[in-house]
């Protein structure tokens, strides 16, 4: 990579410190490829490493249309790989949630109509999420994390660990 261009970092831990997401972007053109270095190469060694490491691992076009960023998303030691956000989703306090959003609920992505608190019986508090599909409103403890939608899933080019491509 050239030294005279600017290159930003990103660090995001996610879920309740399960997931830890990476980001580097760039304004370069191209997009990166996991080779295989030989022997005695001193470099083209980093994203083998971010395959072998990463819980998975992609590259997403920059919303502005220069450059792109390369995300590694890593699983804390004893976490659930079926429990972690997938790309574009986010796992946040039902308390957060926003009026527009997307949440899955009842195992499909419903959008978000109004949101409110309430008490439970016991005092504690409750948030509850009206759905623009006319459905029942969905009720939550408000520390519950919820899993919303950030960004559309297609944005992402997603690489899993157990098959990157390797090019030479």
């Amino acid at each position: 990579m050239p030294g005279d261009r600017l290159v930003g970092v990103r660090i995001e831990c996610r879920g309740r410190g399960e997931l830890l997401r990476l980001e580097v972007n760039d304004a370069g053109a191209g997009r990166p490829e996991v080779r295989r270095p030989g022997e005695l190469d001193k470099g083209g060694r980093g994203l083998l490493l971010v395959a072998a490491l990463a819980h998975r691992w992609g590259v997403d076009e920059r919303r502005a249309g220069i450059g792109k960023t390369v995300w590694a998303e890593l699983l804390a030691p004893g976490a659930d790989p079926s429990d972690a956000p997938a790309p574009g989703e986010a796992r946040i306090a039902a308390v957060s949630v926003r009026p527009g959003q997307r949440v899955r609920a009842w195992g499909t992505w419903r959008t978000v109509r109004a949101v409110r608190s309430e008490r439970f019986a016991s005092g504690g508090p409750v948030v509850v999420i009206a759905l623009c599909d006319g459905g029942p409103a969905l009720r939550s403890h408000a520390a519950e994390p919820l899993t919303v939608r950030t960004t559309p899933a297609a944005e992402s080019r997603v690489q899993a660990p157990a098959g990157p491509v390797i090019s030479s």
